[in-house]
């Protein structure tokens, strides 16, 4: 499983890098392997102010969809176009070429919350 350590992650199997006051948000290589053949991408919330553990869109498998839950509150700023064509980046490159979103971040407290790789790791039994 890989989790790399520079990342920050939620119980809600969503990693962020943090760039300066902005994030980058995708799901985990755990969530994309649960989920199986991601096959869309819907995010709705760019340029809109997101609370944390709000819903900011879902990502659609072959047999479900799952809400993603933001991991700070802030403003979406930008959705990753590379996933309308090609959904399954999720899959083969969750934490490169498969972010999700970029986001603003209006509390940088709320990064203090976040897990590390190894309480993550822990998460999920690995």
């Amino acid at each position: 499983m890989n989790l790399p350590e520079n990342l920050k992650y939620t119980k809600d199997h969503e990693w962020i890098r943090i760039e300066g006051n902005e994030a980058f948000v995708g799901i985990t290589d755990f969530a994309q392997s649960e989920l199986g053949d991601i096959v869309y991408v819907d995010i709705d919330t760019v340029d809109k102010e997101v609370n944390q553990e709000e819903v900011f869109g879902t990502v659609e498998a072959v047999k479900t969809v799952s809400d993603l839950f933001s991991p700070l509150s802030g403003t979406v700023l930008e959705f990753n176009e590379r996933l309308e064509s090609s959904p399954e980046l999720v899959n083969s490159d969750p934490y490169g070429d498969g972010w999700i979103i970029k986001m603003s971040i209006s509390d940088d407290s709320q990064v203090n919350d976040l897990l590390t790789a190894d309480a993550y790791r822990e998460l999920i039994g690995q």
